[in-house]
């Protein structure tokens, strides 16, 4: 590959023979350098020779773009917002307007990786939606668990349907957790430390199924819309994940299976902050509940809600 050759998204995802959701998702979370003229997404060569030399372990020259080191949030006076979902994308909006003269940051990884950054001091506001079988509950016992010693509030942000993304039709008949060893059946992942990924594990669990049982199991996609856009094609028979993805991919059916609670945590102790203060009056505000209600496949009867303090 020359210096000189640029590829789009859709182009990367050929070559690396993943689908082009995974591209944008791995350029969103810092694993492949790209940059943007107006709105089209380009890739350098070099930054994908990189990229590819990096994933085999081989020794790799420091790139000319480089992403800042993790370091504590504590070295800024802005705001690091964890999460995936677009709701993220219009509360930052939201808070960019409301504070422009603060800096706010987004790192799109998982939930469990985000309470970690929390715990680290890399991040300091987190989503989750973390099931727990034990409790039948949501995110509070992670929370006690991945932060231990430190107060924090653990407040809503919406209520979200999680399910299968099946073909138009459903014509294999994929309804519960049971039917994902069925013979015959490709399923498609998540990534380790996701909530979907936590929820899947913790229902096999109590079905008594191997994760060796699955065909697919180790297939993973770093998005909800990226793995039902993988069921779209063909490639899959059955994801799990959230409505909303669902609504966005026309060749797929959604199979309701548990209303999941996604929930914002952040340290009791950053709540006196100027930029938290403006958070929460965001997301009680009518203007913010508005606009998700306008999106549709969220349930906002309690955003905004202190759901829990620890």
């Amino acid at each position: 590959m020359t210096e000189t050759t640029v590829y789009t998204p859709e182009e990367v995802a050929k070559i690396l023979k993943i689908s082009r959701f995974t591209v944008y998702e791995m350029i969103k979370r810092g694993d492949l350098t790209a940059y943007r003229i107006g709105r089209k997404v380009r890739v350098e060569a070099p930054d994908l020779e990189i990229y590819i030399n990096k994933s085999k372990g081989l020794p790799v020259a420091a790139p000319a773009k480089t992403y800042p080191p993790d370091v504590p949030f504590a070295a800024h006076d802005g705001l690091i917002l964890c999460g995936q979902d677009i709701i993220l994308d219009i509360l930052t909006k939201h808070l960019e307007r409301e504070m422009p003269h603060i800096q706010f940051l987004r790192k799109y990884i998982g939930s469990v990786d985000g309470l970690l950054s929390l715990y680290r001091g890399t991040a300091n506001a987190v989503t989750a939606h973390l099931w727990d079988s034990d409790t039948d509950s949501y995110n509070l016992p992670y929370v006690r668990h991945l932060l231990p010693g430190h107060r924090t509030l653990i407040i809503n942000l919406v209520h979200r349907m999680e399910g299968f993304y099946v073909a138009k039709g459903n014509p294999k008949q994929i309804n519960t957790w049971q039917d994902l060893a069925r013979t015959g059946i490709r399923f498609v992942n998540r990534e380790h430390g996701a909530g979907a990924r936590v929820l899947l594990d913790e229902q096999l669990r109590l079905a008594g199924i191997e994760h060796a049982a699955i065909t697919g199991y180790s297939h993973e996609e770093l998005s909800h819309l990226a793995v039902a856009s993988c069921v779209g094609r063909g490639e899959a028979d059955v994801g799990l994940g959230i409505e909303k993805a669902a609504l966005q991919v026309l060749t797929v059916d959604f199979i309701p299976l548990k209303k999941e609670r996604y929930d914002l945590v952040i340290r009791k102790e950053d709540m006196a902050k100027p930029q938290f203060q403006t958070l929460l009056s965001i997301l009680r505000s009518k203007s913010f509940h508005n606009e998700l209600a306008g999106m549709g496949g969220y349930d906002i009867s309690q955003t905004g809600t202190i759901i829990a303090e620890t």
